[in-house]
């Protein structure tokens, strides 16, 4: 019973990652923007979620104790705000410059949430997230069981839904601007409405899963959101197949298994006074296994599917 709990938590997170991937391929996959700001966006979600779901709780603002899917609407809507905001600046920079300002977009807001102590909670976070099927917490499994089934069922309707924009004149036009700007350009599509359009998207995905994933665990802090998530997230994606939202979702899930089972290794074979400074080791874990990966299989374990076959129009 015990194994089987454990493995409903692990693909569960697991899940949470795989729509943040999905939200990343969105922008990166199907467009090109290359956004390293990744934990703006779930930190976000989480924390308007948590905000306006949590109990009323003496010195913090917010505590509205609205339903869990108002908060996880809530978290979308404020990642397609963010998004709006920070694309509408940055849109129309290089790729590069548009990495650096994501970035900055992240850090400014992890020390948001690390100093905005009345509204988020300062280093201390926020507990008391309410959790689906809370009241089957002390039941482990059921508890668990389900809240994979939730978080399945998320996954798949987000799949299907942005497969069925992939396949779209939208979905397509995405492609067109990422593989020639100009083309597409000539063509009548207006590159910049696209981008920023698939940024926002992605935004409100990211955000989504920040928020189903803080309320699955029940409790928020600022070391959650540091530059490392961006990192586990892209290595995700890379992984698995970038352009491809099967890949996204596979990346998702055997990155999470690597980094859970160096966790697990770090846990039982270093001494305890040594597991902090050793668990630097799961970062390198996946760094390593990325490097053989892009040297292996550079378009990732499930490249992304071409519309039309390489060799058709050869002689």
């Amino acid at each position: 019973m015990e194994l089987l709990a454990y493995a409903a938590f692990f693909l569960t997170v697991a899940m949470t990652y795989a729509t943040i991937c999905l939200g990343l391929n969105v922008q990166w996959g199907q467009t090109g923007l290359f956004n390293v700001g990744v934990a703006a966006f779930v930190g976000l979600g989480a924390y308007v979620s948590a905000i306006l779901t949590t109990p009323e709780a003496p010195g913090r603002l917010g505590g509205l104790g609205l339903p869990i899917a108002a908060g996880w609407v809530g978290a979308a809507l404020a990642g397609g705000v963010l998004a709006l905001l920070v694309g509408a600046l940055t849109i129309r920079l290089r790729s590069d410059y548009l990495a650096i300002a994501t970035f900055g977009v992240a850090v400014a807001l992890q020390l948001v949430f690390q100093n905005a102590e009345p509204l988020t909670g300062g280093a201390f976070g926020i507990g008391f997230i309410p959790r689906p099927f809370g009241g089957l917490q002390r039941q482990a499994l059921p508890f668990a069981a389900l809240n994979l089934a939730l978080t399945v069922a998320l996954v798949l309707i987000l799949y299907l839904a942005l497969e069925r924009l992939a396949q779209s004149p939208w979905g397509r036009a995405l492609r067109a601007v990422r593989e020639d700007e100009t083309a597409a350009e000539s063509l009548g599509k207006s590159p910049l409405r696209l981008r920023l359009e698939a940024f926002v998207l992605g935004g409100m995905v990211m955000a989504l899963a920040g928020a189903v994933q803080a309320h699955f665990i029940g409790f928020i802090a600022p070391a959650n959101y540091l530059p490392a998530l961006t990192f586990q997230v892209w290595a995700m994606l890379i992984l698995g197949g970038s352009g491809n939202n099967r890949g996204a979702i596979l990346g998702a899930v055997v990155v999470w298994a690597i980094w859970a089972a160096t966790a697990a290794l770090i846990a039982h074979l270093v001494p305890a006074g040594e597991q902090a400074r050793a668990s630097s080791l799961q970062l390198v874990a996946i760094g390593v296994i990325l490097c053989a990966v892009l040297l292996w299989r550079p378009q990732g374990l499930l490249p992304e599917r071409r519309a039309v076959p390489r060799h058709l129009g050869r002689p």
